[in-house]
This record gives structure tokens, sequence and C-alpha cells, in this order.
């Protein structure tokens, strides 16, 4: 440990007596790293995003959206189809065993959304009481719908974060009573603001929640109207439990949808796992090119070591002649040489992580990306360049080993 704690000394110290040269043979380590580094720690950010956003919709969850169509259209699929109704939402449940949780929603059109201290634009849904669960929303203060409230007709609202804030600015809103259209409801709770970083994912909208008004889905189809060609529902969720295949499950849902549908195109099936699928995919295409270009920049930091090693090679000879003269071995030469590329790749690993780091934090406040910080991609990169640093020294340290000592003493 001694013997390589001096190479190191020495190694240090002779690269000291080149600073520029060194210097600038650490910027390819430097660039190397950096791009590792930052590629990694924005794949990871994008990992954890993905994951975050994918949770908001369920993984588990399959989710069945009514389409939208001009009245002419909506008029001639009508004749087949009524659309999505609480009738497939009891054929599904008899027919997948596999599915251990539905809700079901229903858009309100409102004209007019208020309290006693102000308005707001926020929309309004109505749901079925498991809805809250699969779609993952947690309750800040209150409770949820319940049952009950759905069985009979409870004049009730849950708000989201957002809304709740627009329409109660000075206070409390729980008791509190809110008018719907002509609908007075009372505010039982108060969603937590998940304040998502993107507003789609795969081209799935998302985060809407928090502007968003729930009442119970019966009381709005009793007490609520509705135009003559909408639907009874317009979204149906359904958890599938862990035995279950989504992709299965959701050509299942839609050979059943379909024949109930009389073969009408007026829904959609959404598989949460597809499109996290979908989306690691374009991860990973993205990954490999980052990764092309980043271990470009190590090709080229090890060229130049090399070039700066073979010159410093030449530059002492008679010093190598002198040393194999007074007792060194040829591996001793290699070792010493092998040394000083492993420093100089080593010294730019270590400027390179905070220059990764730095860049990954520019990337993600003026580009919007999100960054993870991985203790992985920084222990892989920092190898890579030292296997890259010392690879690249080898033909140099060979060289320097090779000399004829006699040759070499008498070198100019």
């Amino acid at each position: 440990m001694a013997k390589y704690s001096i190479l190191i000394e020495d190694a240090i110290t002779e690269l000291l007596g080149h600073k520029l040269r060194t210097f600038l043979t650490m910027l390819g380590m430097i660039f190397g790293v950096g791009a590792v580094i930052a590629m990694l720690s924005i794949g990871e950010g994008a990992k954890q995003e993905a994951l975050r956003l994918i949770e908001s919709m369920g993984l588990r969850n399959l989710l069945v959206e009514a389409r939208d169509f001009d009245e002419d259209t909506l008029r001639e699929i009508r004749e087949n189809s009524v659309g999505l109704s609480q009738a497939d939402v009891r054929a599904i449940i008899q027919t997948l065993p596999n599915v251990d949780g539905v809700s079901a929603e229903k858009k309100v059109k409102t004209w007019s959304l208020f309290s006693q201290q102000a308005s707001s634009d926020a929309q309004v849904r109505a749901v079925s009481p498991k809805y809250f669960e699969l779609a993952s929303l947690k309750l800040a203060m209150g409770r949820p719908i319940s049952e009950d409230d759905n069985k009979y007709y409870t004049q009730v609202a849950v708000l989201g974060a957002q809304a709740a804030r627009n329409l109660f600015p000075e206070g409390d809103p729980l008791g509190q009573p809110v008018k719907i259209n002509h609908l007075w409801v009372k505010v039982i709770g108060v969603l937590e603001d998940k304040n998502l970083s993107k507003n789609e994912f795969q081209g799935v909208s998302l985060g809407g929640d928090r502007n968003r008004v729930f009442i119970p889905l019966e009381t709005a189809l009793k007490r609520l109207k509705f135009e003559l060609l909408e639907s009874e529902l317009d979204a149906i969720r359904l958890r599938l439990n862990q035995d279950a295949d989504p992709q299965l499950s959701a050509r299942t849902v839609n050979h059943l949808l379909s024949r109930r549908h009389g073969e009408e195109n007026d829904y959609e099936i959404i598989v949460p796992a597809a499109l996290l699928k979908q989306q690691q995919q374009t991860q990973q295409i993205f990954t490999i090119v980052m990764s092309a270009i980043a271990g470009i920049s190590l090709l080229v930091g090890g060229i130049g070591i090399m070039n700066i090693m073979l010159a410093t090679v030449l530059e002492r000879t008679r010093e190598i002649g002198l040393h194999r003269a007074l007792g060194a071995r040829k591996r001793d030469i290699q070792v010493q040489f092998l040394m000083e590329s492993a420093t100089v790749a080593g010294i730019g690993a270590f400027i390179g992580i905070f220059f990764g780091l730095l860049l990954a934090f520019i990337i993600q406040q003026f580009a919007g990306w999100p960054a993870g910080w991985s203790l992985l991609a920084i222990i892989l990169s920092v190898t890579i360049c030292l296997v890259t640093g010392i690879g690249f020294g080898w033909y140099p340290a060979r060289q320097a080993a090779s000399l004829d000592p006699i040759r070499a003493l008498h070198a100019e």
C-alpha cells in the first residue's frame, strides 16, 4: 500500500509539472464522466417521474373512456349503442373474475359553480365511492363519498385542492355549502394537493383532480339534467388483481363492450401498464443514444491520454534508462506509467462528477426535465473512466517498459 501511495505522489508531482497539458488531457475525461452522470441522472429522474405519473392512473388499472363525437355522428351511433352505462359495469364484474375494484364517472356540464365566498371554474365530476381509492387520491381533510351517500342521493361534495382554495379563499370549506348549477351540496372533504409536473403522460391527460368538484354519481343522475344523447357514464375505471394480465384483460373488456355496443367504436380503453412500458422503451432509446455520445467523449479522452503518455515516454527516455540501470524492473516502469494514466483519469473523473451534477441541474432548471440523483450513476461513470484511462495508458506504459536501458541512457 505504501508503495502505491508513493507512486501516486510521484504521478501527481509529474502531472503538476505540466499543468496546462494535464488539464487539457483531463478535459475528455471530465466531459465524458459529466455526460454519463447527467445522462443517467436525467434517465433516473424520468423513470421516477413516469412511475409517479402512472401511479395517478393506477398501474393495475384499466380505464374505459367514452369518445367525443359531433351531434350528427353521435345520433347515428345511438341507433346501435347507448354508450357507456352502469349496465356495462355490472357486465364487466360478472364476466371478469380478476377485477377487484370498479368505479364509474360522469362529467357534469357546469354553467354556475360558487360558494358564499367566491366562484370557481372547476370541473364537476359525479363519481362512485371507489373512485378515490382507484385513482390514488387521498384526503387532506374530511371524508370521501360513501356508499350511503351514493345510495341515498346525498347532496355532498369533495373538493380538489385548487377548487377548495378558489371557492373558500378565507376559511375552512368543511360543512360549507356550494351551489352546482341549481343544486346545493355540502362540502365533506378536500383532497391532498397532488401537484404533478406534467399534465399528461403518453397522450393521456393527468392532474385534473386538483381543480374538480366530486359529487355522488347517483345523486347527479337523479338530481341533475343531462342531454338526451349523452351516455350514462363517461368513464369506467377497473382495478385488476395481481394475477391478471392487463393487456389480456383489456382485450377481454374490449370484446365484451364491443358486443354490448353493437360493434360501435364509441369508447377507448387505456392500459396504464402498457403506457409505462411504451415510455420505458422510449427512455431506453434515449439512454442508448446518450450513452453513445458519452462513450465518444470518453474515447476521445482516452486517446488524449494515450497521446500525452506516448509523448511523455519520449521526453523521459533517459530517466527511464536511469531507473532501469539502478535496478528497476520492466514491471516497475509499466506500473509507474499506468499509475500516471490512472491518476489523470481519476482526477478527471472527480471533477467530472461535479460537472455532471451541475449539467443535470441546469437541464432540470431550463429544460424542465426531472433529474434523479443516483449513486450507481456516479460509481459506474467513475469506474468506466478509470478503466478507459488505464486501458489507453497500457500501450505507452508497455513502450516505456520495453526500452533498452543502455540506448535509453544515451538518448538525446
